[in-house]
């Protein structure tokens, strides 16, 4: 099976990108309005229609499940001018004064929102952790520059901490912790990130300066608080960011490998361009260089386990790299740096949770663990969300087989819980997701909420409470 050899000329121009195409006697010009994961998408269907690569990940809620009348939507419209994508990666904690709510901001100006209610049922606004002009002076800042992730907050002591993910100048993904008396804030950052990602070792790719070192991030940060009063810091090796380039790397410099790890034509055809665009994408901001990679990422995830093996033998930092990781480490007293050695609680091993695991949860019942989290990839309807159970903090974990919430034709990609009593006292899983037809960064996550069961190890879906949910008055 032939693959093509394609021509890839791309350019900025304003907000947006032109890419001129040329592969087996076509050429192609393509206009991007913006170079964002949405419009990019649009440009990658395009792309599949006049060459043959592989069309984007679909996200037609026909071919999901039936909605589960279990879940309830709780925010459904951005509720704040400020909030520009909603409520994704949402951690909710009950208080003696009700509910706090503290939400992913991306790049927006003003950092993590924060939102209060005594009945789950009204919300509000009560302003931002870091507002405009406040942010950490180790985190970037400015739109299509700035990514503010996964914000938690929890009670230690008498303080209020709320660890995060920001990036640095450097481009990195690093996590931050802050404190305040009050959850509402004032907020005070540590002043430098908490933790920062390792370096990884892709020797003899000739990987350019803009892309050098390859740093991993580290994001989703949770800290637990045990019986003991002991807090620890749970994240997720971000690895699942670095590998795209490696490989497309690797696929320019030796084309014949596109054969061996690529099965249908349409990948072959996906990869070879990967290999073209690879170098101009290593010159663009970090989350434009992972939507311009996409196609490539889920060419591999449609034959994961074979390819990850194969590339075991051929690259192993990069087959390393297709391994995600959960961690956990002790926090000092004083929130202010780790103690002792980091371990691995959990990675991706089984097929639906793909090439990652993330957004990791840890609630305690009845004298067991329970870790919830995330797998697959957050911007398509295939993400959702798994739990593992162990008899200790520090596992061993065992993981129930498959997903606790998968997509819906009502809402798509369930993703990154935390969980809290609900108005009943039982648990509740509170998460986000798309609306059919949407998804991707930037795009709207509404906050949803189920019940939650457990027993004998294992977790279970109920109704959130009975009778529906009370509604007071603003």
């Amino acid at each position: 099976m032939d693959v093509p050899i394609f021509d890839v000329a791309a350019t900025a121009t304003g907000a947006g990108l032109t890419i001129a195409v040329s592969a087996g006697g076509r050429s192609r010009t393509y206009a991007v309005p913006r170079a964002s994961q949405q419009d990019l998408v649009a440009f990658f269907a395009a792309l599949a229609d006049d060459f043959g690569t592989r069309l984007p990940h679909g996200s037609a809620a026909s071919k999901y499940p039936a909605p589960d009348p279990r879940w309830r939507p709780l925010l459904t419209e951005d509720a704040h001018p400020h909030i520009l994508a909603g409520y994704g990666d949402p951690a909710v904690l009950k208080t003696d004064d009700g509910y706090w709510l503290v939400a992913t901001s991306n790049d927006a100006p003003d950092a993590f929102p924060l939102f209060h209610s005594h009945d789950l049922g009204q919300w509000q606004a009560r302003g931002f952790v870091f507002p405009a002009g406040e942010a950490p002076r180790w985190a970037a800042t400015g739109r299509d520059v700035a990514d503010f992730w996964a914000p938690e907050m929890v009670r230690v002591g008498d303080e209020y901490w709320l660890c995060f993910t920001a990036r640095q100048a450097s481009g990195a993904l690093a996590i931050g912790l802050a404190r305040s008396e009050r959850p509402e804030g004032p907020w005070s950052d540590n002043g430098e990130p908490l933790i920062v990602g390792e370096t990884l070792d892709f020797a003899g790719l000739g990987l350019v300066q803009a892309y050098s070192p390859p740093r991993s991030g580290v994001i989703d940060s949770h800290i637990f608080v045990d019986a003991d009063g002991a807090a620890h810091l749970l994240w997720k090796e971000d690895r699942n960011g670095i590998w795209p380039r490696p490989l497309a790397t690797l696929l320019k410099r030796d084309p014949a490998l596109i054969s061996a790890l690529f099965e249908s034509a349409a990948d072959r055809r996906t990869a070879a361009f990967a290999a073209a665009l690879v170098g101009w994408a290593n010159t663009q901001p970090p989350m434009v260089r992972f939507f311009l990679m996409q196609p490539l990422i889920e060419a591999v995830l449609a034959d994961f386990a074979r390819i990850r093996a194969a590339l075991g033998r051929i690259a192993p930092a990069i087959a390393k790299a297709l391994t995600t990781a959960v961690r956990i480490q002790r926090l000092a007293v004083d929130g202010r740096a780790l103690v002792g050695e980091s371990r691995i609680l959990l990675t991706n091993d089984r097929e639906w949770e793909g090439h990652l695991i993330e957004g990791p949860f840890v609630t305690r019942n009845d004298g067991r663990y329970y870790l919830f989290y995330a797998g697959n990839d957050f911007s398509t309807a295939s993400y959702g969300i798994g739990v593992a159970a162990a008899d200790a903090l520090l596992g061993p974990y065992i993981k129930q087989d498959e997903p606790l919430l998968r997509s819906t034709r009502a809402w798509l990609a369930p993703g990154h819980a935390s969980v809290a009593p609900g108005l009943d006292g039982g648990p509740q899983l509170f998460f986000h997701a798309f609306r059919p037809g949407t998804g991707g960064y930037n795009a709207f996550r509404a906050l949803l909420t189920v019940g939650l069961r457990f027993a004998d190890g294992q977790v279970s879906l109920v109704a959130p409470d009975s009778p529906p949910l009370r509604r007071r008055p603003e």
